[in-house]
């Protein structure tokens, strides 16, 4: 009989119950008891939902309060030094939340651990950090306690283990030691937790390696070989389920059958064409796990497909070596599409969200065991072809434009250096000119006043006076602060994608769709649905408003094609290129109203270029050409002397330099400050000619910075490059955080800013 397998479910809640709590804890509006109530509320709601689908297989310890990697270093107990933590100790909510967040307190100032995106998504992670004579310890209870709590509710579950090789390559040495002389003492550690596996009669269990689908050396290859066999040493009676997700195996397949696990998870929606290699390497004890529905979008699933697939692998191996199961973890779906009330019913029938998502897994399965779901089989076919002909999906006029082959369309008339010389005498600032990277806090008056013009509670006017002032309010304290160049705060939009989409064509947006992105962030992408057009200008009125109120520069601020592309959740029905050309067309026309406007510094956020870079380097240049295509024809309409921004997430430079120096952006800013500047390193290595923000506080932390910490990062800058090419700038947004943090650090920001100009000039 075929067995059914989840990989991993949202933690936030339907309605993110699991944010507001932790947020409430925060701010000891909330008791660690209480916030513990409503997580575990979560996971039983979770557990039973999966159980009641029919899935075999359900994850625990996939939960998390902030991220599971970080709930692996807890695990672990690979602590950075300057939280001082006793070895001897388990680590408490107090100590865990500073690794993610930082802490000042009690004179207690303690920097957070670096985050970075989980390989193409935009989840985040908390990085490992390793160093010289570390020691490691077996610091928390939860991956059990988690699993004796489903127990005791009449759940059987499969805890879920990030893998100890994977572990160590998403994690940086801090020093110059290698991270992998660390190996042998963690494995100790994995051997503890197998052996209070076996104490609790725990019969299977996941071991996440998502790095065996990027490319590796023969040397880390030999390094899974030998760990797996120490680890196979020592399992007992588990059972072992290796998952991979995210791409295909390739040349790492051999390498994946040959660990000794009881199965074998392959991504059939990302690699399909992996099945074939892995029917050729599993061993004759060895069960395959095939994920056929999708984890990271929200498309229904295409039943014939997947079941043609699944078909394959039964015709090789028997249905008892089969597992039918999700692509990838579901925590990149929203939770459940039943809360969905105001969606377009047609749109709605295309869609499947992780609760829908687990029968459809169910559905599947059953069909290739001859059960009857003839009924949604032929729901699906119904839905699948009404999508391919729907009259709301094409627009031939936006296909025609996106299909120009025009070389003007994607150059400045002039050079880096020309245009510099034109910026300068037409936009007069200091040197090292100090700015933001475009909002600023979001507070709870802001989110209520919005939520008020929603639900029809306050008029159109109340609320445009209400954006106004809030509008002349930051810029006056801009102003104050003596910023050079200035924003105008965004506080008319509630996500630098959603507002996009809800002011494009092709766009539709749900009431409940949120995922994590990081910690307690939640993000609710738009749909592509269908070809993507701006009918009249989306920005324009509020730029021009807020320049109106100050002599200083405000920039433009606009969110670029390919990071709407990736913060949204995508038609699958064209190539994705296709539809990020479509949407780079759009912001063009944006870009160049707003020069007609008036406005001398444009910004275009490519925040997520470097993440929507393929796992493996062989598929790079392809999408670096047509992403760095999209971001040109975005940019390029514009007269030599308007200067264009771009900003950057987390992002590891060095192997894509040359395509950001392609980007030609005037001034790019950048996350460098978690780093303490190391992400500078591929631009300084690079000798990049343009403009560079280095970030100089970490926003995703509230944390104030010292003064003479901004300064140190602001001289290490210099150090590096020409002091001509630096901006001042936060690492992001200043959406998620406090009024009196911000004042504090902005200020801090530019008093350090003033002290190193005295210096060197």
């Amino acid at each position: 009989m075929l067995q059914t397998a989840n990989l991993g479910y949202p933690r936030i809640g339907a309605k993110r119950e699991l944010k507001k709590a932790t947020e409430s804890y925060w701010k000891k509006s909330l008791s660690i008891e209480e916030l513990e109530a409503i997580a575990k509320e979560i996971r039983l709601k979770n557990w039973q939902d999966q159980k009641a689908a029919g899935i075999k297989y359900i994850p625990s310890n996939d939960f998390s309060l902030y991220d599971q990697t970080l709930d692996m270093i807890a695990l672990l107990g690979a602590v950075p030094k300057r939280f001082n933590y006793n070895q001897d100790s388990t680590i408490n909510n107090e100590l865990y939340f500073a690794m993610a967040r930082g802490m000042q307190k009690d004179g207690v100032d303690v920097t957070a651990m670096e985050m970075t995106k989980w390989f193409d998504t935009n989840y985040h992670y908390i990085v490992p950090e390793f160093y010289e004579n570390q020691q490691f310890s077996l610091s928390s209870s939860k991956i059990f306690d988690h699993y004796q709590e489903a127990l005791e509710n009449g759940i059987t579950t499969r805890p879920v283990l990030l893998g100890p090789i994977s572990f160590i390559l998403l994690g940086k040495s801090v020093d110059e030691s290698n991270k992998f002389d660390h190996l042998n003492n963690l494995i100790k550690i994995y051997a503890e937790i197998f052996n209070k596996f076996n104490e609790l009669g725990i019969a299977d269990i996941q071991i996440d390696e998502p790095c065996l689908v990027t490319d590796l050396s023969i040397e880390i290859k030999e390094l899974y070989i030998d760990t797996y066999s120490k680890i196979n040493d020592f399992k007992g009676d588990v059972n072992i389920h290796l998952a991979t997700y995210f791409d295909s195996l390739l040349d790492n397949c051999e390498t994946a059958f040959s660990l000794g696990t009881k199965s074998v998870h392959i991504d059939l929606v990302r690699a399909s064409d992996q099945l074939d290699d892995s029917l050729k390497y599993i061993k004759d004890n060895q069960s395959l796990s095939i994920g056929l529905v999708n984890g990271r979008n929200i498309w229904i699933n295409n039943f014939d497909q997947s079941i043609n697939l699944a078909q394959k692998a039964i015709e090789k191996l028997g249905k008892d070596r089969v597992i039918i199961s999700s692509s990838c973890s579901l925590l990149h779906s929203p939770v459940d599409l039943s809360n969905e009330e105001k969606l377009d019913g047609e749109i709605k029938s295309w869609m499947s969200f992780a609760k829908q998502k687990l029968n459809e897994i169910v559905v599947i399965a059953k069909s290739c065991d001859n059960k009857d779901v003839e009924d949604e089989i032929t729901k699906n076919k119904e839905a699948i072809q009404n999508r391919n002909t729907s009259s709301i999906i094409h627009n031939e006029e936006v296909k025609k434009r996106a299909s120009q082959d025009d070389s003007s369309l994607t150059s400045r008339s002039s050079n880096f250096d020309s245009r510099k010389e034109q910026q300068e005498l037409k936009i007069k600032l200091p040197i090292l000119p100090t700015t933001t990277i475009g909002s600023f806090p979001q507070t709870k008056e802001v989110r209520k006043m919005r939520a008020d013009f929603k639900s029809n509670k306050i008029s159109n006017d109340q609320y445009q006076s209400f954006l106004e002032q809030q509008t002349i309010d930051v810029i006056k304290y801009q102003e104050e602060a003596d910023i050079d160049v200035l924003v105008h705060g965004e506080f008319e939009r509630n996500d630098m994608v959603e507002y996009f989409g809800e002011r494009l064509n092709g766009f539709c947006f749900t009431q409940n769709g949120w995922v994590q992105s990081y910690g307690t962030r939640c993000v609710k992408p738009p749909v592509i649905f269908g070809d993507v057009s701006r009918d009249k200008p989306m920005t324009v009125d509020w730029a021009v408003f807020a320049q109106k109120q100050t002599s200083k520069i405000v920039k433009g601020m606009l969110t670029g094609p390919i990071t709407i592309l990736q913060w949204s959740f995508v038609r699958d029905d064209q190539p994705r290129e296709l539809t990020a050309r479509q949407i780079a067309f759009a912001i063009r026309d944006e870009v160049v109203d707003l020069e007609k406007a008036g406005i001398k510094i444009i910004q275009i956020d490519e925040a997520a270029l470097r993440e929507g870079l393929p796992i493996r380097k062989k598929d790079w240049q392809y999408y670096l050409n047509w992403a760095v295509e999209s971001f040109k024809i975005s940019s390029c309409g514009v007269r030599d002397d308007t200067q264009i921004h771009t900003h950057m997430c987390y992002s590891e430079f060095n192997d894509i330099i040359h395509s950001i120096a392609k980007m030609d952006a005037d001034v790019i800013s950048i996350e460098t400050s978690r780093s303490q500047m190391e992400l500078l390193n591929a631009f300084i290595d690079y000798k990049y000619p343009n403009e560079i923000g280095p970030g100089v506080y970490d926003i995703h932390s509230p944390r104030v910075p010292t003064i003479q910490e901004i300064e140190v990062l602001i001289q290490k800058a210099i150090n590096v490059l020409d002091v001509k090419q630096i901006w001042i700038n936060p690492d992001c947004g200043l959406k998620t955080r406090d009024w009196p943090e911000t004042k504090s650090a902005i200020e801090k920001m530019v008093q350090a800013t003033k002290n190193v100009r005295r210096k060197i000039q």
